[in-house]
């Protein structure tokens, strides 16, 4: 994270062009985030679209509009390096070590509260649910069920991703997280090497029909979980920043231009497809 005086020096400029209390009143005037620019680092993550979409040899995506609309809301704020794109753990890390000060998009679970801070408020909420192969007849609906197949109910993840914290925080669950994208998991699930594919809604028609699984695996009805997504940070950002992101972020959630951004990559776009011109992230 860095910090420029570029408002400063414009601030000094007019104050020694005007008398004594013309200054003042120049000073008073000027909002307090237009002082100094403070530059927040981040990522695209890969393989979490619509969050991060690859489009045209950058990113494009929700976090990418909800990046610029912070700017536009706190001009002090420049969140610099979403054209980049690193693999959701090795994001994780940097937040961690401090080469990287924000992440966009992030579930809580107890991993992260330990050693990163979580801006409020959330930016969306999705549902869960599992995948099954068409022909299996299995149905539940709830953890119970699933926890009562014993190694019969093995659940297929992806590794790194928020939700296999969770469901292990569950507890009593077979788990399998050794693939890093949906189109593996999609294909070990129809291999038999699972019964269960976990995975979050909107996203996981486009999911399958990226595998070229349509009508040969199933999205069972039972919601399992609903999870909020945030902006996180580093634990060594200041907490004056992660302050300024507050107050932007609540601006606006009430606004409703969250609300919209998120309309805008999921409700509005067709059976999940991808928006036109774009592909999914890769991974």
């Amino acid at each position: 994270m860095k910090f420029t005086g570029r408002g400063g020096i414009v601030i000094a400029a007019i104050a020694g062009a005007i008398s004594g209390t013309f200054a003042a009143a120049a000073w008073a005037a000027v909002p307090a985030h237009a002082a100094d620019s403070i530059e927040l680092r981040t990522a695209a993550q890969q393989g979490t679209a619509p969050k991060f979409v690859a489009a045209d040899g950058g990113a494009a995506g929700l976090c990418i509009d909800i990046h610029r609309a912070i700017e536009k809301n706190d001009p002090g704020l420049r969140i610099t390096g979403d054209q980049q794109w690193r693999p959701l753990p090795r994001l994780e890390a940097e937040l961690r070590s401090g080469t990287l000060d924000i992440g966009c998009g992030l579930m809580r679970n107890r991993e992260r509260e330990a050693d990163l801070s979580y801006a409020e408020p959330a930016l969306f909420s999705v549902t869960y649910h599992l995948v099954a192969r068409a022909d299996d007849p299995v149905d539940v609906a709830s953890w119970e069920d699933v926890r009562n197949l014993g190694e019969k109910g093995a659940i297929l993840a992806i590794h790194g991703f928020g939700q296999v914290a969770r469901l292990r925080e569950l507890g009593g669950l077979a788990i399998d997280s050794g693939a890093t994208d949906a189109t593996t998991n999609l294909r070990k699930l129809l291999a038999g090497r699972g019964r269960f594919y976990y995975h979050r809604s909107p996203g996981i028609g486009a999911e399958i029909r990226k595998a070229g699984l349509d009508g040969k695996v199933r999205v069972l009805p039972a919601t399992m979980d609903t999870q909020r997504f945030y902006m996180v940070a580093g634990r060594h950002v200041p907490a004056g920043t992660v302050a300024r992101l507050n107050r932007a972020l609540a601006q606006l959630d009430a606004s409703g231009e969250l609300k919209r951004l998120f309309s805008k990559w999921y409700e509005d776009v067709p059976l999940e497809a991808v928006p036109p011109r774009m592909v999914l992230a890769r991974r």
